[in-house]
């Protein structure tokens, strides 16, 4: 699977940052994580790694099961989610995006996947 091309997805049609979009993918593919262990995984301050996953709870990409432990909800609802709330923020009118629905069911497996150990 071709993350970068998800990744660039994420930047071009949600309007992620970068390292929001690694963030973003890091934790729907691999599971729950701590910001400690995302800031260690993509090499950034622990801070900038709370920072990011708070952004994305308020987006609705993840849900906190503790002040510093998130976890990706389902990515076909996420990213329609993230696309809907950028939307609204931006004030245009809210349909279907292909690329954002595509982007839901590239990562469903990875998604699954990590989750079925």
């Amino acid at each position: 699977m071709d993350f970068s091309t998800i990744e660039k997805n994420l930047v071009s049609e949600i309007k992620l940052t970068a390292i929001q979009a690694k963030v973003y993918l890091l934790v729907t593919c691999f599971g729950r994580m701590s910001s400690k262990k995302i800031a260690e995984k993509l090499q950034i301050p622990i801070n900038d790694a709370n920072h990011i996953a708070k952004y994305l709870i308020e987006i609705g990409a993840f849900i906190d099961f503790s002040p510093t432990e998130f976890e990706a909800m389902h990515p076909r609802f996420t990213a329609v989610n993230m696309y809907r709330r950028l939307c609204e923020r931006e004030g245009v009118e809210f349909k279907q995006n292909k690329i954002v629905d595509g982007i839901g069911v590239l990562l469903e497996k990875p998604y699954d996947d990590a989750r079925t150990k």
